[in-house]
């Protein structure tokens, strides 16, 4: 009996501390943050202008870097603490690459496919802690008083997602080169041995130049959906209702950093197939 009053009991604590916190949503309610596509500037370093989402972006490779020097630091034959983390990742994510690409050409992919996964998962993340956002630099302009906040997501600025969409498709005609050679690769996109296959050439031309725009703004639409949509909650009711978007978000930074590279990576293995299906041996 004593077990189950003490269950009702913080149960009906917990249900009390969320009416209390609804009621003080609408009693101390947050200001509505000023929402743009660009990322906002804050200092310049002689002409070039910082932004907020390229200083994220910084962060996010630092932080990287750190986790990758410190689990490596003193490695131990039964890791343990970072070094255990970081070779459960390295497995998982060479597991995948390799389970697409094949054993050899996977080992090559690896390390863009895995940066890119780590890289974007750690923007989207970070992008949730607190200060994101809200801690910033006050200005008056033209449309009233507002807040240019320190950090920003990189994710939610399209120059980086563009730039990581670059990197990728670049990546995709290296390795097609490499692989088949440059007669073969260059083949798909420029043939004038008839008018089909002329045709088809150009439709893969546009295939390839399209992958930017489908893997840039299908990156950046997501996430920064998801920040309007934060800010947007945390506005009409903070405190608890804002609390299972942040569940979501969490679920949503995951999922678009696997697929951004998870096509990636099948952009790179098509890349380096033959007409007939096979990899080529790499020169």
């Amino acid at each position: 009996m004593r077990g189950i009053s003490g269950i009702l009991a913080s149960r009906w604590s917990i249900l009390v501390a969320v009416v209390v916190l609804l009621g003080l949503s609408f009693v101390f309610r947050a200001p509505l943050a000023h929402i743009q596509l660009p990322g906002e500037r804050v200092f310049e370093i002689g002409e070039i202008g910082v932004t907020n989402t390229m200083l994220a972006a910084f962060l996010a490779s630092v932080l990287l870097a750190w986790f990758a020097l410190a689990s490596t630091h003193n490695m131990r034959e039964t890791p343990a603490g970072l070094q255990n983390a970081a070779e459960m990742a390295v497995e998982m994510l060479l597991g995948l690459v390799e389970g697409v690409a094949g054993p050899r050409l996977g080992r090559k992919f690896f390390p863009l496919v895995a940066t890119i996964f780590l890289f974007i998962i750690t923007c989207n993340y970070m992008g949730l802690l607190p200060g994101y956002g809200t801690i910033g630099v006050i200005e008056h302009g033209e449309e009233g008083t507002v807040l240019v906040p320190l950090l920003r997501s990189a994710s939610t600025d399209l120059n980086t997602t563009v730039a990581l969409a670059l990197v990728a498709v670049i990546a995709v005609e290296y390795f097609g080169i490499r692989t088949l050679g440059a007669g073969t690769y260059l083949s798909r996109f420029i043939n004038f041995s008839g008018p089909i296959e002329f045709f088809m050439g150009l439709l893969e031309t546009i295939s390839e130049l399209s992958r930017v725009i489908s893997l840039s703004f299908r990156l950046f639409g997501n996430v920064f959906a998801g920040e309007v949509l934060l800010t947007v909650i945390g506005f009409l009711i903070p405190f608890v209702a804002v609390l299972p978007f942040y569940g979501l978000e969490l679920f949503v930074g995951a999922i678009q950093a696997f697929i951004f590279a998870i096509l990636t990576l099948v952009f790179l293995t098509l890349a380096t197939m033959g007409h007939g299906g096979e990899a080529h041996s790499q020169h």
